[in-house]
């Protein structure tokens, strides 16, 4: 796409920012050994209840391998949006990562979490507004413009055609 340079920066920006979120979160878990995501999932709320609680949380081997992705997902994710590598394939795993998250605590009337959220939400909230932010970087990819990709793919066609002409 021909972005204008202020349309990059905001783009490359947002990309990057997200990025440091999903680092930061996966780090802060690797370093709290005694970190899982077994009491989120048991307070898990929604149509998916069951599957957070019973499938996910209620099996010790299961939890152990929810854990591990949990955490290198976040990391890998967070990293390959800073450093602009695998940007799309990043961006769909991380809104498959926060589609679950949010389906695990959906933000409606009714349901009650044992720990309340910061701030009050009716259907969006943080964790669907970085999943929409994640679609924008997916659909306006910038990794081969500003990114480790332009490095190992070349720069996007659109910029070696401009340069052409």
């Amino acid at each position: 796409m021909n972005y204008s340079p202020s349309q990059k920066f905001w783009l490359v920006l947002l990309r990057i920012a997200i990025g440091w979120h999903f680092l930061y979160e996966g780090l802060a878990k690797l370093v709290n050994a005694n970190w899982s995501c077994v009491s989120y999932l048991l307070d898990s709320e929604g149509f998916l209840k069951n599957f957070f609680i019973n499938t996910l949380a209620g099996n010790p081997d299961v939890l152990r391998i929810v854990d591990f992705m949990n955490i290198w997902g976040l990391i890998l994710i967070g990293i390959a949006l800073i450093l602009g590598s695998f940007e799309r394939i990043a961006c769909l795993s991380g809104i498959v990562l926060l589609a679950l998250y949010y389906l695990s605590h959906p933000p409606f009337v009714g349901l009650k979490y044992a720990v309340p959220s910061e701030g009050s939400y009716l259907v969006v909230n943080k964790i669907l507004l970085e999943l929409i932010a994640l679609a924008v970087v997916y659909v306006f990819p910038t990794n081969r413009e500003f990114g480790l990709d332009r490095f190992i793919f070349g720069p996007s066609k659109k910029q070696t055609l401009a340069k052409k002409n």
